[in-house]
């Protein structure tokens, strides 16, 4: 059967009507009800964003978000646990650990031996924060960001805990993070993508996890809400120039005729991707001259450069990475998102976790630095963090100098700085063996509440239905933002 006609024919009369008087009856509603003052003076949300956004006024702007895909080890990082000293090699309590749940990395272990960070830590900041020697470029900067250490998850394993974390799912098919902010807010900037990601090299373990690009994409939103993808090499973006005997006008003409047999199929089938599929190639044309001046880092200073580090101008690095982010965001892009593989330390921590830290830590400093003399830090929000986060015990062979470590959702640490924020504060605490949370918990879901609210979105407002569901990023359960962080 013809999908067209077999997408026509699945509109029944009885359903056509009841849409059609729901959508009458709203429009009705709708100009009947005074809009409220304070909403009536809120910014208009960006090109093809929805009339009802932002739900009150935004913080933030745009976000960028440094996903470090892996799971960063909390308790060698951010979560001073200097009792466990006196542990080492002790086995973890079972009324610590309380029955959890193991992967099948450990769950074959007769023993699971406590492994103090080998990692010294020292005091930063007004308030006296405890970092790693590891991130001596982070320490400076604890007085700008939040730090939030009792984050937690239900995913045990990698695919379903990033698929969880930036979809608000385990089970793929929803729309991510970005998608969402695409289709509430829209565009900023009509010749860049809305949602852009970056997936730079990385110097530690390099048999990372496979990353998806249902990580990013918008699910059963339309498309062109999808995250455009930024190569590390070659062309920035697949099939933006143009081939061999073809110039500007050509394709413009080429595109012209594509839109109108496109139109035609729209008429016909009433299929809003094909909508979405006009805006894509239109989309293409227009980033034909403003992704080359994105991607140019010779207007930067070379003081710029310096801030980033000695990997600013090499191409696929995270510090170049971070470095087009703050670009990117300069020129409007609504939301970006780097993801930085390799932090899967189930062993030999003391080579990978330095290398992992090296990439990032002067360049996500960097970024902060550069967005605040800019004037940009205080309406563009930054989140730091990975999935879920790793045990206290040891996975495999446990020395003083070295060991592994499994995953553990139960806590895990992020930070958050910029538009909404509020800066020089630690947020949460865990138990003695940085297993369990013992104040202040927060969970993945209430986490991408504050994201959203820092862009002036209710989560409990913004949802799609699907599959006889109103669904959200945040899910069904009861979530909020997390209020002590915010500004």
């Amino acid at each position: 059967m013809d999908p067209r006609n077999e997408h026509i024919q699945a509109i029944t009369r009885r359903h056509f009507f009841q849409k059609g008087a729901l959508g009458l009856g709203a429009a009705a509603l709708a100009s009947m009800t005074p809009m409220p003052a304070e909403a009536a003076a809120l910014p208009s949300s960006g090109i093809g964003g929805l009339p009802t956004l932002p739900h009150f006024a935004p913080k933030a702007k745009r976000a960028i978000y440094l996903f470090m895909a892996g799971a960063p080890c909390q308790m060698d990082l951010f979560d001073y646990k200097p009792q466990m000293n006196e542990w080492y090699d002790k086995d973890l309590p079972d009324s610590v650990r309380k029955g959890q749940r193991l992967t099948t990395m450990t769950s074959g272990q007769k023993r699971f031996p406590i492994a103090p960070s080998k990692f010294k830590f020292t005091p930063h900041g007004e308030n006296g924060t405890m970092i790693s020697e590891l991130l001596p470029h982070t320490a400076k900067m604890v007085d700008d960001i939040a730090i939030i250490k009792s984050l937690h998850t239900e995913a045990i394993n990698h695919d379903p805990a990033i698929t969880y974390i930036c979809t608000g799912n385990q089970l793929p098919g929803r729309p991510s993070l970005g998608s969402w902010l695409s289709y509430g807010l829209g565009s900023m900037n009509a010749n860049l993508p809305t949602f852009v990601v970056m997936t730079p090299n990385w110097s530690g373990r390099q048999q990372a996890q496979a990353l998806y690009n249902r990580l990013w994409g918008a699910g059963f939103l339309p498309s062109k809400h999808s995250a455009v993808t930024l190569r590390k090499s070659g062309d920035p973006i697949l099939f933006l120039s143009n081939p061999d005997g073809i110039d500007g006008s050509l394709r413009r003409r080429m595109l012209d005729s594509v839109a109108k047999i496109n139109q035609e199929t729209y008429r016909l089938s009433g299929d809003p991707e094909t909508q979405s599929r006009i805006s894509q190639y239109e989309m293409a044309f227009r980033m034909q001259s403003s992704v080359p001046d994105l991607v140019n880092l010779g207007q930067e200073t070379q003081a710029t450069l310096d801030m980033y580090g000695p990997d600013a101008t090499k191409p696929g690095t995270f510090a170049a990475s971070c470095l087009l982010a703050r670009r990117m965001v300069e020129r409007d892009v609504r939301f970006v998102q780097i993801f930085h593989r390799g932090w899967d330390q189930h062993g030999n921590v003391a080579r990978d976790l330095p290398a992992q830290t090296k990439d990032i830590d002067q360049p996500a400093w960097a970024l902060i630095q550069d967005l605040k003399m800019r004037g940009m830090l205080d309406d563009t929000l930054v989140v730091w963090g990975g999935e879920f986060g790793r045990t206290i015990y040891s996975q495999g062979g446990l020395s003083h100098e070295n060991y592994g470590r499994d995953h553990h959702p139960r806590c895990f640490t992020i930070w958050m700085a910029g538009g909404g924020i509020k800066p020089g504060i630690v947020h949460g605490e865990t138990d003695d063996f940085s297993y369990n949370i013992v104040k202040d918990p927060v969970h993945i879901a209430d986490m991408n509440a504050t994201i959203l609210h820092c862009l002036g979105i209710n989560h409990r407002k913004l949802s799609v239905p699907f599959q006889g569901l109103d669904v959200r990023l945040t899910g069904v359960e009861e979530r909020s933002p997390v209020k002590e962080i915010l500004i």
